[in-house]
């Protein structure tokens, strides 16, 4: 028998497997290089908004514009979200004290029976808020387009961010580097810990994608005007 029948006959080398310390490694390099990216924007974040979110009415600076970012006045279409009222009542407090004259509402109108301007927008004016110091942005997706649409839409080149702390540091870091002033006004974040947990996840994410928006990608608002 020749040596090619012998080859023939012999069974195939099973390939030869990347070693499981070596995918473990790998897989550890991930996750530290995810851990520091996340620590990074979070650090980079905090730097731009430290001394800058009040919780005190009398402490805040006097502005010409607030600006409530967007969030849905209901919880899964069912409960009402604390989140959303917890704004509004802190955007009032402000109006009532003289710290804004006027109340930028801006969220997603996406769809005809979701309208977070609207909804924040008759709030507002249900707790004696002067409709014509409400002033409604319809287009405002993400609080990158918040914050921009301000100052395109109204001017607003220094404004006062209401929101939860975590938003209004983002909100803080994004006015700043699209050249507006912003302070923040701490609306409050009563809400059931596993609620917070998910945020506190969802917002480190968040700033990541803020950084890389405003200081690799350089992006722009789904509509600026």
């Amino acid at each position: 028998m020749n040596s090619a029948n012998k080859n023939d006959n012999n069974p195939a080398r099973p390939k030869k497997r990347l070693p499981f310390r070596r995918l473990l490694l790998g897989f550890a390099c991930v996750i530290l290089l995810c851990s520091l990216a996340l620590l990074a924007a979070d650090c980079r974040v905090e730097h731009f908004a430290a001394g800058l979110v009040y919780t005190d009415v009398d402490s805040v600076p006097a502005r010409e514009y607030g600006l409530v970012p967007g969030t849905s006045r209901l919880v899964h279409g069912t409960h009402l979200n604390t989140y959303f009222f917890n704004r509004i009542r802190a955007a009032v407090e402000l109006y009532r004290a003289g710290k804004i004259r006027k109340i930028i509402v801006s969220g997603d109108n996406g769809s005809t029976d979701y309208n977070e301007t609207g909804d924040m927008a008759r709030e507002l004016i249900a707790e004696g808020v002067v409709p014509e110091d409400v002033l409604s942005d319809y287009a405002g997706f993400r609080t990158l387009d918040s914050v921009v649409r301000a100052r395109n839409l109204f001017g607003a080149t220094e404004i006062t961010v209401i929101s939860q702390r975590f938003h209004c540091e983002r909100a803080i870091y994004l006015a700043a580097q699209n050249g507006i002033g912003a302070v923040g006004f701490e609306a409050d974040e009563a809400a059931p810990q596993s609620v917070r947990i998910r945020l506190a996840v969802r917002e480190a994410f968040a700033r990541v994608l803020a950084i890389l928006d405003a200081e690799v990608l350089n992006t722009k608002p789904h509509f600026e005007y």
